[in-house]
């Protein structure tokens, strides 16, 4: 589904914030396909190289509009028992614009992984020949040896290094205009996104011979599943580093000194993150009020965490779940349809009057 806002672009990952109206597909299709000077000039956003990318690769733009949801989807999946959840995406475009104008942990998270979004569209199209400008893997060529010995490179290899240079210059165009720090912090965890995907390439075979037998093997290089980088983006999320600018104003130095000196694969920030307990527009945050908790839980989603000590109400609801599945010979699995009874708790409001003007 390709409806996704042409507002997705300001310096991206707010690609996906600026307040344009929607558009559908089949005008995207045309402007890409019709006239591609119209359809670029007519993206709100975009500094002069982005523009000049988007009318020398219309194309690319649609397999953006899929990093985009890509991206999107794992950045709610990594937040989904935690107090800011990222869907300020869907509820309240503009609230990630605010969270993205901190250089707060989650601004760290959502730029790496946008970034690795991007890459990892945009080298998925490559393979599956959407591009005119790229295709497999040109290197992977001719014989090459591991540690199972000889192979043939063939099939397609995923094209990391293009998507990678593709994002690299298109996703950090808007940062690269500027030379504060917080377009440094972006720069870094934009390229830490990027990395995080090449991380993840992983070598397939198949085996030709007698009954299947390895005495010849083709081989390709794949990406992995875009989840594996999301797990692998939020472990640095829960490890970022807090930096503050070098005096001559080139790079980052760390916050605390007890803590080692960020790598080119970590995540950093500069400001703490707001506790997100309440709806407040100026930081970006929606609250909790309304959102279910976990009252056996003793993490992040447990009632106590998620609800600020306010308290949870809780419903009883009745629902259809599946029961009784049996496998039967060959090859299906059948269920029965069982009515449960269960316990929804959610996040009560606060009830201080101070929290309504903020909202």
């Amino acid at each position: 589904n390709m409806n996704f806002l042409p507002g997705i672009w300001w310096s991206l990952p707010l690609i996906l914030v600026w307040a344009t109206p929607p558009v559908t597909s089949s005008w995207w299709y045309m402007g890409a396909v019709g006239s591609s000077r119209v359809m670029c000039d007519n993206v709100p956003g975009l500094v002069s190289r982005q523009r000049q990318l988007c009318r020398r690769h219309p194309e690319a733009m649609l397999s953006i509009g899929r990093g985009v949801a890509a991206w999107t989807a794992e950045c709610q999946h990594q937040f989904r028992r935690h107090r800011w959840d990222c869907n300020a995406l869907e509820r309240g475009q503009r609230l990630l614009g605010r969270v993205l104008l901190r250089s707060s942990r989650e601004s760290a998270f959502v730029h790496a992984i946008s970034s690795a979004g991007v890459v990892f569209a945009i080298t998925r199209a490559c393979s599956q020949g959407e591009l005119k400008s790229c295709s497999c893997d040109p290197k992977k060529k001719g014989s090459a040896k591991d540690s199972k010995g000889h192979f043939d490179w063939g099939g397609c290899s995923d094209n990391i290094d293009y998507g990678i240079k593709f994002a690299r210059a298109f996703v950090d165009a808007k940062e690269r205009k500027g030379k504060d720090a917080r377009a440094l912090m972006n720069l870094h965890n934009n390229r830490a996104g990027r990395k995080a995907v090449k991380r993840f390439l992983k070598q397939e075979c198949k085996c030709h011979g007698v009954s299947g037998s390895c005495t010849l093997r083709t081989c390709w290089l794949a990406m992995a599943d875009f989840r594996r980088t999301g797990d692998y983006l939020w472990k640095k999320y829960n490890g970022a580093i807090q930096v503050v600018m070098n005096q001559d104003g080139t790079g980052f130095t760390v916050a605390n000194k007890k803590f080692k000196k960020p790598t080119k694969n970590d995540l950093v920030y500069f400001e703490s993150s707001p506790d997100y307990c309440i709806r407040d527009r100026d930081v970006g945050s929606l609250g909790t009020a309304g959102r279910v908790c976990n009252q056996t839980s003793r993490g992040m989603d447990s009632c106590e965490v998620m609800c600020c000590g306010r308290g949870y109400d809780t419903a009883r609801v009745s629902r259809v779940t599946k029961c009784e599945c049996k496998f039967h010979w060959c090859c299906a699995v059948r269920c029965q349809d069982c009515l449960e009874v269960v316990d929804i708790h959610t996040c009560k409001a606060p009830k201080s009057p101070a929290w309504m003007a903020r909202t």
